[in-house]
C-alpha cells in the first residue's frame, strides 16, 4: 500500500512538473528594457526595438503583437524564425503579424537552414522583410546623426562575415549588431565600435536543473566593452518544455545621455 501511495505521488508530481514546464515554454512575456548610452545621438530622442528570437515552431500570440504595437519603431528577428517540419503558412502568418508592428529586419539562425532555404528567402523578400546577411542598414535623424543596424549570418555554421557587415555600415554612427549566436561578442574589439549586440540561440539553457543549464540564462551584460543582450527566445528546440528559462520577447528602448545601464 505504501509503495502504491509513493508511486502515485511520484506520478502526480511528475505530471505537475511537466505541465509547469510546458506552460513556461508557451508563455508570452514581453520584457520592457531600457538601455542608455553616452554615444546614443540625442537627436533620435529614443528608439524602441521589438526583438524576438528563436520562434521555431510557435505561432506568435496576438497578445505579444498588441503589446508591441504603437511602441516599437522597428522589429528585429534574431534568427531561427523556422526549422525543419514547420509549415510555410505558419512562418508566413508570423511574419504578417510582426509587420503590423513596424518594419521588420531578419538575420539567419542555424535552424533556419533546416527549412527550405529558397522558400524562406523568397517569403522574406516578397513580405518586404529586410534581410541582414552580413550587411547593414542605416537610419538618419533630422539632425544628420545615424543609427546603424548590422546583421551577420549564422556564426556556428561558418557563414558569418563580421568584416563585411562592418564595411557595409561604414564609419561613425551608433551601431547595433544582430547575431543569432551571442558568441560573436568574443570577436569584438573597440575598433568595431559596436555599442549593442542582440542575440538568441541559447534558449537560456531551456531546461535548467537547480539553476544549472547547458547555456547561461538570457540577460544583459557587458562583454569586451559592448552591451550584449541574449534572449531566452520565444520557442523551444527538441522538446516543447522549459524549466528556469521562461520564453520571452523584448521591447528595448535605447536612450541617450546616461551611463550605460546593464
Amino acid at each position: 500500500m505504501d509503495l502504491i501511495y509513493f508511486l502515485t505521488v511520484i506520478i502526480l508530481a511528475g505530471g505537475f512538473l511537466l505541465l509547469y514546464m510546458y506552460r513556461q515554454a508557451f508563455g508570452d512575456r514581453v520584457l520592457k528594457q531600457e538601455l542608455s548610452f553616452k554615444e546614443f545621438p540625442e537627436s533620435f530622442g529614443s528608439v524602441t526595438i521589438f526583438f524576438i528570437s528563436d520562434i521555431h515552431k510557435r505561432s506568435i500570440s496576438d497578445s505579444v503583437i498588441d503589446e508591441a504595437k504603437g511602441i516599437a519603431d522597428l522589429v528585429i528577428i534574431g534568427g531561427d524564425l523556422a526549422e525543419k517540419g514547420v509549415e510555410l503558412d505558419r512562418v508566413s502568418a508570423n511574419i504578417d503579424k510582426l509587420k503590423t508592428i513596424a518594419p521588420v529586419f531578419f538575420v539567419w539562425g542555424n535552424n533556419d537552414y533546416e527549412f527550405n532555404q529558397h522558400e524562406l528567402d523568397s517569403l522574406l523578400f516578397h513580405s518586404g522583410v529586410k534581410m541582414l546577411d552580413n550587411t547593414a542598414v542605416k537610419f538618419e535623424s533630422a539632425a544628420g546623426d545615424t543609427l546603424k543596424v548590422l546583421g551577420i549570418d549564422d556564426l556556428s555554421l561558418g557563414k558569418s562575415r563580421l568584416d563585411l557587415a562592418i564595411q557595409d555600415a561604414g564609419e561613425g554612427g551608433f551601431k547595433i549588431l544582430v547575431s543569432h549566436n551571442p558568441a560573436i561578442a568574443s570577436n569584438l574589439t573597440s575598433d568595431h565600435q559596436i555599442s549593442l549586440v542582440l542575440s538568441g540561440h541559447t534558449h537560456g539553457g531551456q531546461i535548467r536543473i537547480f539553476g544549472y543549464g547547458p547555456y547561461e540564462l538570457g540577460g544583459v551584460k557587458m562583454k569586451n566593452g559592448t552591451v550584449v543582450l541574449t534572449s531566452n527566445g520565444y520557442g523551444t528546440t527538441t522538446v516543447p518544455l522549459r524549466l528556469g528559462a521562461k520564453s520571452e520577447t523584448h521591447l528595448i528602448t535605447l536612450l541617450p545621455d546616461a551611463e550605460t545601464s546593464v
